[in-house]
């Protein structure tokens, strides 16, 4: 890591993925038929790389990987799909963030990708109710998902179904983990090409900084 300016962001990050509900990769486990095709998606209320403010802009990183990735058994393969409205002073910031040389958590979650297949800038929309009942992102013709929360017979009318602390979280220690279930969740990029309904989501807000360490999340293999 060379010449890393001090970076910090917050917001909401959400995935949709292939796996059946809950998601076991949220416990650390193997996915769903050793299988997990899917992506997530940041979008950044506030933050900063040194003095430029990236406020406002989303990512959404479709991926696939077979194993256990948190036990090390394999790595993802993805796309990045990054804010068009980004300036390039705010690419080249979302392209240190979004890296192995970030520093911080984003360091850990990106030694997990094997290969970035392509960087794109594409136009995305990003909503979330103000009460999690719902949440949605979508770069036309390449990558859609719109989630409604979960609930159930027994789930208490007005309450959310949540996991504090999950041993899998992708956005670092203390999370708190909003569970759903895909409407829609579609890819169609560089290779990745699937469709899926009626599978595993889960928000969580995330405040990450860097370029310091942060605390291993994971067991090294």
């Amino acid at each position: 890591m060379t010449n890393v300016k001090d970076w910090w962001m917050k917001g909401d990050w959400f995935d949709s993925c292939s796996c059946d509900i809950p998601c076991p990769c949220e416990f650390a486990q193997a996915p769903s038929d050793n299988r997990c095709e899917g992506f997530v998606a940041y979008n950044i209320k506030e933050g900063a790389y040194g003095g430029i403010r990236i406020d406002g802009l989303s990512v959404l990183i479709p991926g696939i990987f077979y194993g256990n990735l948190w036990a090390g058994e394999c790595k993802m393969s993805v796309t990045m799909l990054v804010d068009e409205r980004a300036t390039s002073e705010q690419r080249e910031a979302l392209g240190v963030i979004f890296s192995e040389d970030a520093g911080g958590f984003m360091s850990h979650i990106f030694s997990t990708i094997a290969e970035i297949v392509a960087v794109e800038y594409v136009p995305i929309t990003f909503e979330i109710a103000d009460d999690l009942t719902w949440w949605k992102a979508e770069s036309p013709g390449r990558a859609k998902a719109h989630v409604e929360a979960l609930g159930g017979p027994t789930t208490r009318p007005g309450t959310l179904v949540q996991t504090t602390n999950p041993p899998g979280s992708e956005v670092g220690a203390d999370a708190l983990a909003t569970w759903g279930k895909s409407k829609v969740s579609q890819v169609s990029t560089q290779g990745f090409n699937w469709d899926w309904e009626g599978q595993s989501s889960k928000h969580m807000p995330f405040d990450l900084k860097g370029p310091a360490p942060a605390e291993v999340w994971f067991e090294e293999a």
